[in-house]
């Protein structure tokens, strides 16, 4: 009986220490709010996005995952970028078949010098006279 008394006396001593810390809130008073978690990589806006920037993005937690308004905010912006490229991918190609078309179908011809200086060839060069036996 004195051991039932002594465990009811010291569990209402805990529940009312327990009680006075967290209604009186401590010395500092209350807890401040925590200021919402914000993005800490967000996507450079002075320049492209690189795979680096992808890769180091990292968006903050909320209640429910993660905040929607970060990730449609990144996700449009990589859209965009992807987007864009897809654009100067398709100019360029156009470009390179325009150019590719224009020129001429065949061996330079020795008659036009000019044309000759220009002339990049592709083809794998032969064996050099000095290498020649």
């Amino acid at each position: 009986m004195v051991m039932f008394l002594f465990l009811v006396v010291a569990l209402v001593v805990v529940v009312g220490a327990v009680t006075l810390a967290v209604v009186s809130g401590g010395e500092n008073g209350p807890l401040p709010e925590a200021a919402p978690e914000q993005l800490r990589d967000p996507l450079p806006p002075d320049r492209p996005v690189d795979r680096a920037d992808v890769e180091g993005l990292r968006f903050p937690l909320a209640v429910r995952g993660y905040r929607m308004g970060d990730v449609d905010d990144a996700l449009s912006r990589l859209g965009a970028e992807l987007a864009e490229r897809d654009s100067r991918i398709a100019d360029l190609e156009s470009a390179l078949a325009g150019a590719r078309a224009a020129a001429p179908h065949g061996p330079v011809s020795p008659q036009h010098p000019a044309s000759a200086e220009n002339h990049v060839s592709m083809d794998k060069p032969g064996p050099r006279q000095e290498d020649r036996p």
